[in-house]
């Protein structure tokens, strides 16, 4: 779970997955929304590999990224736990 917090710490990862919401995109799709280095890019995009928010498959010569939702629905579930209850 840290590793999730960590990733969506970030204003850059959150808008990177805000974007895989709407659909897959390749790494350059991607980069193309942002004003800053490949390499910086490819950073942000390892983090969230690494937090299991988005799955990257390889196609040909590009690599397809897309939101995972099962660690979305787990990060939910545990944010309502936290939910007062109502008496």
């Amino acid at each position: 779970m840290n590793s999730v917090f960590k990733a969506l710490n970030d204003p850059t990862r959150r808008e990177i997955l805000a974007l895989l919401q709407q659909k897959d995109l390749t790494a350059g799709e991607i980069a193309e929304q942002f004003h800053m280095t490949w390499p910086s890019i490819s950073h942000h995009l390892d983090l969230l590999k690494q937090a299991k928010l988005v799955h990257a498959k390889k196609d040909g010569q590009y690599i397809y990224y897309s939101l995972n939702t099962t660690v979305v629905d787990e990060i939910v579930k545990w944010f309502m736990q936290f939910k007062a209850k109502k008496k």
